[in-house]
């Protein structure tokens, strides 16, 4: 590929991804955009300006003379790099009415034109290109943070501009599959971007195992409630039984109780919950009590990685279960489906992996026991971007169903705090042999 056809690939995707973010805010009201629903989300209005700040980030870092758009802009939207200045209190996003949506509506339509001047006015070199693709994958992770806030903001009141039928599932049998042990080389192995966080490839030492075909389900958590799984200290860890009561959980995130029956409020509307459906909106706290409950554990990300992309008859590892194609409608549940909720197991047979696992992309990030830091021989690729993050979290993989297609691959490790449950995420057990 020649420098003007990777130029010109480049500027289609930024495109591209610029068009779906105002695609996904299309049919909000205005007073939608400025509202932060809890501490922990952002108002629309922040995630439309930061996605475009972060490009100018990127450009300043490449270019010392590039000049940032505003100042005050420049405060308000920096999340949490230093190296910028000091960022506005995450807590207090929705309090601030200026700069307004049509101001920074305008400030997405010029960064706009900057990248795309910048990227024609510039020699860039790899190290440069990598950061601008950078820029890209962070938007399409704050796209799907952005979903993440509309459901908490508005569920069954977000009408988005696609919306599909979610594909009928085939029949399956719940059952578990053993992976053998051994050697096995973890990270990301491919010729793609990726983050520094998945690199460098390195060997594990697995033992035998065996981990769950499908995602633990609605229906199997429901027995795990209805044996008194909230109310039995002995399930839980100290912090996650302290989080219980504290909070006063008692079922997932969005799930209600109505005349007897569990109802879910998501995207689809107010519903009774679907036994099919993987459970979704659980913390790790959660996760790892029902596998206590169950007599399992939580795999770690070496294991979920080994079942999901290894090849045994071959001796490969794939980018993704079910080899090295991209995903599609037709294998996984990503952003791209526009199902907007999780799919029934069974719904994906064309993503089932190797060694026999099903949905492992898509539907819901999957918890795992690995604590969330640097491989062996990290090197940063970005500061403060993922190496800040090194302390008190959980690695996650597989993405869900507000995940883009260009985000998710089998090596993405995503990360959040044991208590988090307001992404989209679920579990499957595995257990020793």
């Amino acid at each position: 590929m020649t420098v003007n056809q990777e130029l010109d690939l480049l500027v289609e995707q930024f495109q591209k991804i610029r068009k779906r973010t105002l695609e996904m805010v299309k049919t909000l009201e205005k007073d939608d955009f400025v509202v932060q629903t809890a501490f922990f989300m952002s108002p629309p209005k922040w995630h439309i300006g930061h996605v475009s700040w972060i490009y100018e980030a990127i450009m300043n870092k490449i270019d010392k003379n590039y000049e940032f758009y505003s100042r005050e802009f420049s405060e308000y939207l920096n999340s949490y790099y230093q190296q910028f200045g000091v960022p506005h209190d995450k807590g207090l996003r929705g309090v601030v009415s200026r700069p307004t949506v049509d101001q920074i509506f305008q400030y997405f339509n010029t960064v706009n034109q900057r990248v795309e001047k910048f990227l024609v006015s510039h020699t860039l070199n790899d190290e440069n290109r990598k950061l601008i693709v950078m820029g890209l994958h962070h938007e399409c992770q704050h796209q799907e943070l952005l979903i993440y806030d509309l459901q908490h903001l508005l569920a069954e009141q977000y009408k988005p501009v696609q919306k599909n039928k979610a594909p009928i599932p085939s029949p399956v049998e719940k059952k578990s599959v053993i992976v053998k042990g051994g050697l096995f080389t973890l990270g990301y192995n491919g010729d793609n971007f990726c983050y520094d966080i998945e690199l460098p490839e390195h060997k594990a030492y697995l033992n035998d195992f065996r981990i769950d075909a499908f995602p633990v389900t609605n229906e199997e958590y429901l027995e795990f409630m209805n044996d008194g799984g909230y109310e039995n200290y002995k399930f839980w860890l100290s912090d996650g039984w302290e989080k219980v009561k504290k909070n006063e959980w008692s079922c997932p995130m969005y799930w209600e109780r109505t005349d007897g029956k569990w109802k879910v409020r998501d995207f689809i509307g107010i519903r009774d919950v679907n036994p099919n459906e993987p459970v979704c909106h659980v913390s790790f706290y959660e996760a790892d009590a029902y596998c206590k409950w169950a007599g399992k554990r939580l795999p770690t990300e070496a294991e979920w990685e080994k079942a999901a992309c290894w090849n045994e008859e071959k001796q490969v590892k794939t980018i993704f279960p079910w080899g090295n194609g991209n995903p599609s409608k037709e294998n996984c549940n990503l952003l791209e489906s526009y199902n907007w909720k999780c799919t029934e197991i069974g719904a994906y047979p064309n993503g089932r992996s190797h060694l026999g696992c099903y949905q492992m992309i898509g539907d819901v990030w999957e918890w795992t026991s690995s604590e969330f830091t640097g491989y062996p021989g990290f090197k940063t690729g970005f500061d403060e971007y993922n190496d800040k993050w090194f302390t008190n979290q959980k690695v996650l993989r597989g993405g869900s169903f507000g995940t883009p297609q260009m985000s998710i691959r089998g090596s993405y490790r995503n990360f959040f705090r044991l208590d988090e449950r307001w992404l989209f995420s679920g579990f499957r057990c595995a257990e020793d042999l």
